[in-house]
């Protein structure tokens, strides 16, 4: 492992990234692909010439930051394999976003705080996020909402459907996710509907492990994703 005598803790270090990809879309993308270890407080990457190719994720906590510096070592990511380590400290963090590090997380906190109750008190329960509590008290589920008649109404099969996707994301963020499991083919997006997709395996089985695994899965704190099978 490249930690090598750095002491575990919340923030790991990343290189060794494609550096054509945009600022923008590094972030999402590894925001989509490590938030499946813990919850996220902040992804940092600059594009100045000395800092390229870097980026620094902090979690919650220092076990999700492990786990992610054990499971994604070496992942192919954008074509090169990651260089994973631990941050020195968590003044890298601070440094290379050239800002004080803990008052932008815990604005972040409170901004998403602000948001999810606004996005409560304004949707119908069916839309209200993962693990909140509806007006009759009952917890929701919203990523199942809708959908158990399409899951009634398709068989398993090598396609699943996946819906509830933020609209800024891209095939490349699925791939990276579903490539993760045994059997995985393609992404097909239709680009007059952002929001869905189609994700191809060999077989069902194969489909079928990606669905557990990933159903419900958030790639924003606001989108848990729905995955049933696609109809034939």
């Amino acid at each position: 492992m490249l930690s090598g005598d750095i002491p575990p803790n919340q923030t790991i270090y990343l290189k060794n990234l494609n550096e054509k990809v945009k600022k923008e879309e590094l972030k999402r993308s590894l925001y989509a692909l490590f938030s499946q270890y813990g919850r996220i407080l902040d992804v940092v990457a600059l594009k100045t010439p000395r800092l390229r190719g870097q980026a620094w994720i902090a979690f919650s906590e220092v076990p999700a930051a492990s786990n992610a510096v054990r499971q994604m070592q070496n992942f192919p990511f954008y074509d090169k394999p990651m260089r994973i380590q631990y941050a020195k400290t968590k003044s890298d963090c601070i440094a290379k976003a050239e800002g004080s590090f803990v008052p932008r997380e815990k604005k972040k906190k409170q901004d998403e705080k602000a948001e999810r109750k606004r996005r409560a008190e304004d949707a119908p329960p069916s839309a209200v996020p993962n693990g909140t509590r509806a007006e009759n008290g009952a917890t929701t589920a919203p990523f199942r909402q809708g959908n158990t008649s399409a899951q009634e109404a398709a068989a398993p099969n090598n396609i699943l459907f996946i819906e509830n996707l933020p609209h800024e994301t891209t095939s490349m963020m699925l791939e990276l996710l579903f490539q993760q499991y045994p059997g995985f083919r393609e992404v097909r997006m239709i680009e007059a509907k952002p929001g869905i997709a189609f994700v191809e395996f060999e077989d069902d089985v194969q489909s079928s492990m990606a669905m557990q695994a990933l159903q419900g899965f958030k790639i924003t704190p606001q989108n848990p994703m729905a995955i049933t099978f696609a109809k034939k």
